[in-house]
């Protein structure tokens, strides 16, 4: 697997940071570090773009939501670490082996890119059994914050028979894959489908040759983000702009 070479793409993306002004957001309660309030600077993007443009984006703290592709810019905090994983060196840890053991009988089939009734269904289930009232329910929520990708993306449909238990999005990138939302059906969160998700498409990455899984932020010290830090070993985009190695108890 071929690491990143700079290309045209992080020459475009260098210029166009370094010529724009981005407009920041209004603060707000941060999701992850309850004491802290939480701004972000971005840009939406109304066409399409191309999966090396957003890498280089990735490689200088973006991610996206829709079409809004964003990083933080708050005032007080520096939390939120971009964390990727190189597919030729992660191995399991025993807790991750028992998980995907336990999903021996899940059939991952790589699905259409589209949002259908059994999707919405089961997004409004994970919803009502994972989260508070403050994301919208409505198909055309649904269909805006996950399938409107203005860059290349795909899905993975986890199945037991016949019965559609989870979904994950991912932007399917020159030689990375970047992880965007997973949902699931909350009757089976005894099998850690967020986690059986994640190895799962390692594993892609790794059968395809694609060198990098991009996992979002990480954050020290919020509950909801530290799982991330048990994909071993990852790399970090540290504050000059290079992605270094991941050490856990150097973060916290």
């Amino acid at each position: 697997m071929r690491p990143f070479q700079p290309n045209e793409s992080d020459a475009i993306v260098k210029g166009f940071l370094a010529e724009s002004s981005l407009p920041v957001s209004g603060t707000e309660q941060c999701p992850y570090l309850p004491d802290q309030q939480a701004s972000s600077e971005g840009f939406f993007v109304d066409t399409e773009m191309d999966g090396d443009l957003y890498r280089a984006f990735m490689d200088r703290g973006f991610r996206r939501s829709g079409r809004v592709f964003y990083r933080p810019a708050c005032a007080t905090c520096e939390s939120c670490i971009p964390l990727r994983i190189p597919v030729d060196r992660f191995a399991m840890s025993s807790s991750m082996r028992r998980i995907w053991r336990k999903n021996c009988d899940v059939t991952v089939v790589e699905g259409d890119y589209k949002p259908t009734k059994a999707k919405h269904d089961l997004f409004v289930r994970y919803l009502d059994g994972q989260h508070d009232d403050t994301m919208s329910r409505t198909k055309d929520s649904f269909k805006d914050f996950l399938y409107s990708a203005p860059v290349p993306a795909k899905e993975f449909c986890y199945k037991l028979g016949e019965r559609l238990i989870g979904v994950s999005i991912a932007d399917n990138l020159p030689n990375a894959l970047s992880s965007v939302y997973m949902y699931f059906d909350p009757d089976e969160s005894t099998r850690s489908l967020g986690t059986f998700s994640i190895l799962s498409e390692i594993e892609h990455c790794r059968r395809e040759e694609i060198a990098y899984y991009y996992l979002g932020y990480y954050v020290p010290g919020s509950k909801t983000m530290s799982y991330k830090a048990r994909f071993a070993p990852a790399e970090i985009l540290n504050r000059q702009g290079e992605w270094v190695a991941f050490n856990r108890n150097e973060s916290e």
